[in-house]
């Protein structure tokens, strides 16, 4: 059923009892009234991709409301009704141009708050009040400190910091956020106090460049937060190529040009699709990268998380064998021994970044949330290394549980 035809059910009544309502690009400039309506059952509310400035009083009587999405609107500020609304989990304003957070928007029952590509210059500490917070993505903002309090979020597993306005790196980095016991997954590329590591990253690790125009691009291949990929080979050659075209200035973990830059730095590793090229002379000015394909008969080895699972990828049904679990656990830290040697932290060690044959060969790759680890604090980059040998622990505790079979845990290198 379309959105229009959605909003056109509501408005008739047909829609009583809903749990889940899909209004997406339904070309709304104002509330509907009628969702009030919903008040008892409705537990999912989609309003993204209209122009939407505010939400109406009487929206706390939405209580049994526990997801949220109102992305690509236009509203300027968090509406400090959702604060009342005592059942929500997950709240997505990405992409809209909001530039105040009140104290009362937040609401403590958060356990996934999604404020990506805004104009947030300072968060509220009400937000310490979140005890089941596990996923944060604030990406792509002007946030120049953290809020007081972080030691409570315990429940932390995923944070995404790039690409905002951080001057120094304790005010990204504070040691309260980094000790957090579950805290695995982090993004803090592409802010003023790593931009000459990234500089210096590039300067290293020089890449080709590879002008669009001698480039055929075919079929698409598939996507991520950041970007699609496409098959492609350069005019005149036929090895096989792929393409990854950036979808934007922000991508959910950060900036294409610290992708780039953390993809540079990497360099090549048996264990890791490797980078061949930049994009150049695009002819709608779009960034992307040039890898290697891969061989026919990889698969991503779990999808991404859900909105039931949060923090955790979505496993197919299928059995793994144990030899391969154990080949994957071993190939992917391989993969990030040489990353962390070469200074880069990945950041996004998940399943469904991994590529995988029926041997258990494994390619790590999606560098989206990858950062350069800081060379002269030894002391904050070990700290860091432990996130991704943290994630790597959830990995192989999955690879187990899947494969049926028990895997000793991957040493520390």
């Amino acid at each position: 059923m379309t959105a229009l035809a959605t909003l056109a059910d509501l408005r008739a009544g047909r829609l009583a009892g809903a749990t889940r309502l899909d209004l997406r690009h339904a070309g709304l400039t104002d509330f509907p009234r009628e969702i009030l309506g919903l008040a008892d059952t409705l537990r999912v509310l989609d309003l993204s991709g209209n122009a939407l400035v505010d939400l109406p009083p009487g929206f706390e009587r939405l209580q049994a409301l526990e997801v949220l999405f109102c992305s690509n609107n236009r509203f300027t500020g968090l509406p400090p009704v959702l604060g009342r609304c005592a059942r929500l989990d997950i709240v997505g304003f990405k992409a809209n141009a909001i530039e105040h957070v009140p104290a009362a928007a937040i609401p403590a029952s958060l356990r996934w708050l999604i404020l990506t590509d805004n104009r947030i210059a300072a968060l509220p500490e009400t937000l310490a009040a979140c005890t089941r917070l596990r996923k944060l993505m604030l990406a792509g903002n002007r946030l120049r400190a953290l809020p007081a309090g972080v030691e409570a979020w315990q429940a932390l597993e995923l944070v995404r910091l790039a690409a905002n306005r951080f001057e120094r790196r304790r005010d990204a980095l504070p040691d309260a956020l980094l000790a957090l016991p579950r805290l695995a997954w982090i993004a803090f590329a592409g802010n003023p106090f790593n931009a000459d590591d990234e500089a210096r990253a590039a300067a290293r690790a020089p890449v080709p460049v590879q002008e669009w125009s001698r480039l055929v691009v075919g079929a698409r291949l598939g996507e991520g937060a950041s970007g699609v990929i496409h098959a492609a080979a350069r005019a005149g050659d036929d090895a096989p190529l792929a393409v990854k075209l950036f979808k934007g200035a922000v991508t959910s973990d950060g900036l294409p040009a610290s992708e780039m830059a953390a993809c540079l730095a990497a360099g090549r590793h048996a264990d890791i699709v490797g980078v061949e090229a930049v994009v150049a002379g695009h002819p709608q000015g779009a960034q992307g990268l040039v890898m290697r394909r891969i061989p026919a008969g990889y698969r991503n080895l779990a999808g991404p998380p859900s909105l039931a699972s949060c923090t955790r990828d979505v496993w197919p049904d299928v059995p793994l064998p144990a030899a391969a679990a154990r080949a994957i656990a071993d190939g992917v830290a391989a993969a990030l021994d040489h990353l962390h040697a070469r200074g880069v932290l990945h950041g996004d060690l998940y399943a469904h970044n991994l590529l995988v044959d029926a041997h258990g060969h494994a390619l790590l790759g999606d560098f989206g949330a990858a950062s350069l680890l800081p060379a002269d604090d030894p002391a904050l980059a070990d700290a860091l290394v432990r996130l991704d040998r943290r994630a790597l622990a959830v990995l192989v505790d999955e690879l187990a549980a899947h494969s049926g079979q028990p895997l000793a845990a991957v040493p520390a290198r």
